[in-house]
Order: structure tokens, then C-alpha cells, then sequence
């Protein structure tokens, strides 16, 4: 028998009804904060990756799914969606357009990883892209949908912040951090003497206890930025308790992916284990530019939807459409004809095999429809249907006229 690939589900069933929940609500959310839909492809040039994730990411130096196609290009699943929207924010020229462009995505990314609770190979996201708004305003904004967004799924959290500064204060920092990395060399993992060559700051995000530790001594961005990301991160805090969105400063908080910039935040759930984000995102104002199109501010988030599935509490389902059944095989061909007027405007379940009407009652139980409508010789032979309220526990024969 073959078998889904490690790392790669199916959904199905409740599964289905709580991820398509997820994807409208979170959809509508971002409709409301006057974000447009973009779809972007699954296979992107590799090179797309390394030059904006960056190849000092795990992402990309361990778990991107990469090949030479038959056109002999170096092309890979995305691992994740922004780099793809920025690609195709300077591919359409929007960059040279100017104004602000506000996006968001929902679909599958992929990651070579060992497969755990909340995190697949094959996993999905719901994410956001904003260009060109150079504000603090902005990152808030951001911050603010997410909790919206969780808000309404019923999903309690802790909002995590910190800034990575700029350019301005950014060297100095990597400096002083290089220097605190290499009194603890001889302590730390391999992955973290590989990341003190390549992009140090991202030390700090290490999975490893023991190196978690030893950076706690570690000295902290946040006492390093420029008076500009100082007062931006004063704003950001000042805005988000204006608008009563509680948060706690995480100073080791730098994200998985190399084209951050000032603004940084998570979203952590409790009720996950150890993998406990749900969300984030914050500013990435070189992106654009590192993938050749004009310097554009940008500011972005995305929430990983299998890590949401177990939280989201859904809401109170009630009986709705019809199941239209037959209890003899000459009664069949009408009960196809009513199904499929009604399917014109309402959900509609059709049962082509004749049946009595207990069969029939129950198999219109399973499908939780409101009205169970029934055509046996009688009611063929009178034009009528014999229709039950599921809900009201009310039947009623109706002429077919008036049906």
C-alpha cells in the first residue's frame, strides 16, 4: 500500500472544517484591515531563498526541499512566503510604482524536518506583506491583526517583542556579541560556531538548552540601539498599550530568518508543548532591495495553521441544507431533479439509492442538514414531498409546486 510521505497529512473531516474556519476568519480579518489577496507559486528559484532567508538559516542550509528540473534550474519547494511575495512585489514593478501594497497569503510551505506535533514538512501558513509605510504605526498594526485574529479563533497567547535595530546600530552590536561568543566557544554547538562566522545575531536563537544558557550573559541589542530604533521600539510599546494589547519584552527574541530588521515579535501559546509559537513576524525594510528592486520599507507576519488547529475553538454548528432521499427506484429520477434545483441555493446531500425512510432519516442525521425530503410512490403518484424539520422536529407534505 502506498503511503503519504513523513511529514506530509492529510486533512480531512474536522480537520477540513476547522483549517477552511481558520483560513475565512483570518481572511475576513485581514479584508477588514484593507489587505488584497496574492497568490504566489510553490517552486521558486532557489537562489531566492539564499539571498533573503539567507544562508546561514537552517532553512535553507538543512531543510529546503531543492532539485535540478529538467531545464537543468536549481529550484526549490518554498519553505516560506515572504520571500515569495517580495519577488513578486519587484517582479510587477510595484516597487517603481510606489504607494503602499498590502498583501496577504494563505497555502503550503515546506521544510525537510523531523516531523512533530504542530510541525509537518508539509505544513500551511496564513501570512501578510506590507510595502511601503516607514512607520511604527504599521508594525502595530501588524501586531494588532494577529491578536484580532486570534482573538476571534478563541485562542489565549503572549505577545513577545524586542527590536533588532538598523543599520546604524546594528555593526556595533554584532561586534560586542562576537566578542561575548568567542569567550564561550569552546561551550556552545557546532551550529553556533558556524553562525558566529556567517550571521552571529543569530546565536541568540538557538534550540539548545545549554547554549540558551550560556546566552543569558550575553550582551542585549536592545541596550545598543540608535536613539531612531529606541524611540521607534517606545512608540510601538506606547501604541500597543493605547489599544490594550499586553506584551513582554524578549531580549534573545531574533527570529528564524535573516532579512529582520528592528521590529521582531512572536505570539507564543502555552497549551502547545515546547513548540510554542503560533505567529510572528516584524519589520524588513532591506528586503526589497537585497532581491534588486527599489528600497521599500515592509513590515509582515505569518501564523503557522497546524500549530493552530487544536487551539481554535469553533463556534456552535447548527442544521443547515437538505438531504433528498427516495424509497423507491421509480421515485429516483425526480429526487435528482429536485436536488439539483435546490442546489442552485442551498447545500444540498442526495442519496440516489432507494431506501425506507428510517435509512433514510438516519443517514440525514449524519450529514447534520436541517430538512429531510422523501418522494415514495405515494407522494409520486400525489406530487407531493414529504419534508421533516430536523431542528423543529416538525414533517409536513408539501405539493411539489409549492416546494
Amino acid at each position: 500500500m502506498i503511503k503519504s510521505l513523513r511529514g506530509m497529512n492529510d486533512i480531512l473531516s474536522e480537520d477540513y472544517e476547522r483549517f477552511t474556519y481558520f483560513i475565512n476568519l483570518a481572511t475576513e480579518v485581514a479584508q477588514n484591515y484593507g489587505f488584497h489577496f496574492i497568490e504566489t507559486p510553490l517552486l521558486e528559484e532557489t537562489a531566492l531563498f539564499k539571498r533573503s532567508v539567507g544562508e546561514s538559516s537552517d532553512i535553507v542550509g538543512k531543510e529546503m526541499y531543492q532539485f535540478i528540473d529538467k531545464g537543468e534550474n536549481d529550484v526549490c519547494l518554498r519553505p516560506e512566503g515572504t520571500a515569495g511575495v517580495v519577488r513578486a512585489f519587484v517582479q510587477k514593478k510595484l516597487d517603481k510604482a510606489g504607494g503602499t501594497h498590502r498583501f496577504f497569503y494563505h497555502g503550503s510551505m515546506f521544510r525537510y524536518e523531523r516531523p512533530q506535533k504542530g510541525r509537518l514538512r508539509q505544513f500551511h501558513q496564513f501570512g501578510v506583506e506590507s510595502f511601503g509605510v516607514d512607520s511604527v504605526y504599521e508594525d502595530a498594526t501588524m501586531i494588532m491583526m494577529v491578536a484580532d485574529i486570534l482573538k476571534k479563533c478563541g485562542i489565549g497567547y503572549r505577545l513577545q517583542l524586542n527590536s533588532l535595530g538598523d543599520q546604524n546600530c546594528m555593526p556595533q552590536y554584532r561586534d560586542s556579541l562576537v566578542t561575548y561568543i568567542e569567550s564561550v566557544e569552546d561551550e556552545i554547538c557546532e551550529d553556533c560556531k558556524r553562525r558566529k562566522t556567517t550571521n552571529p545575531i543569530r546565536v541568540l536563537d538557538c534550540k539548545n538548552t545549554h547554549c540558551q544558557n550560556l546566552y543569558e550573559n550575553a550582551p542585549k541589542l536592545i541596550n545598543s540601539l540608535c536613539n531612531t530604533c529606541k524611540d521607534d521600539f517606545t512608540k510601538l510599546k506606547q501604541i500597543l498599550d493605547d489599544n490594550n494589547v499586553s506584551y513582554e519584552i524578549d531580549t534573545n527574541l531574533v527570529r528564524g530568518l535573516d532579512y529582520y530588521s528592528k521590529t521582531a515579535f512572536e505570539f507564543v501559546s502555552d497549551n502547545i508543548g515546547s513548540q510554542s509559537a503560533i505567529a510572528g513576524g516584524g519589520r524588513y525594510d532591506r528586503l526589497v532591495e537585497f532581491l534588486d528592486g527599489r528600497p521599500t520599507p515592509a513590515v509582515g507576519f505569518a501564523m503557522g495553521i497546524e500549530r493552530l488547529m487544536e487551539l481554535i475553538v469553533m463556534p456552535e454548528t447548527k442544521r443547515n441544507g437538505y438531504y433528498f432521499g427516495a424509497m423507491d427506484k421509480d421515485s429516483v429520477d425526480l429526487i435528482v431533479k429536485l436536488t439539483q434545483e435546490k442546489r442552485l441555493t442551498q447545500k444540498v446531500f442526495c442519496d440516489y439509492k432507494a431506501k425506507n425512510l428510517k435509512k433514510h432519516l438516519n443517514a440525514a442525521d449524519k450529514v447534520n442538514v436541517r430538512y429531510c425530503c422523501i418522494i415514495g410512490e405515494n407522494e409520486k403518484k400525489d406530487a407531493t414531498i414529504w419534508v421533516k424539520d430536523l431542528e423543529a422536529k416538525s414533517e409536513n407534505i408539501i405539493p411539489l409546486q409549492d416546494f
